[in-house]
């Protein structure tokens, strides 16, 4: 039986975003690490970026919180926040991770 699916994530029969399998993981997180991502823990990841100014911050902040939105990453209330609503990392943080390498270069 095929789970549901929501933007580029599987959901679990509860509803809840499924998280990385073990094959996705062993295939996805080395190239986040080549990416110059952290994982911490097991269930998150983590890049410091810098800017030279605010400006450059906060028009990169823009771009990815715009991304966010046209995703779909966040449900309007009241519905439930599927970027809390999780199993562990999942395709979600994958996409994201990704489109913020490439917005941090823009």
């Amino acid at each position: 039986m095929n789970r549901p699916q929501e933007g580029n994530a599987t959901l679990t029969p509860d509803g809840k975003i499924q998280g990385l399998s073990e094959e996705e993981r062993e295939r996805l997180l080395p190239l986040l690490r080549n990416a110059q991502w952290v994982v911490v823990g097991r269930d998150a990841i983590y890049k410091e970026l810098i800017f030279k100014d605010f400006n450059q911050a906060f028009g990169f902040m823009s771009r990815v919180w715009f991304n966010v939105l046209s995703c779909s990453l966040l449900s309007s209330p009241p519905g439930p926040d599927r970027t809390h609503d999780w199993g562990g990392l999942s395709q979600r943080n994958i996409t994201l991770a990704t489109f913020i390498d490439q917005a941090s270069v823009l």
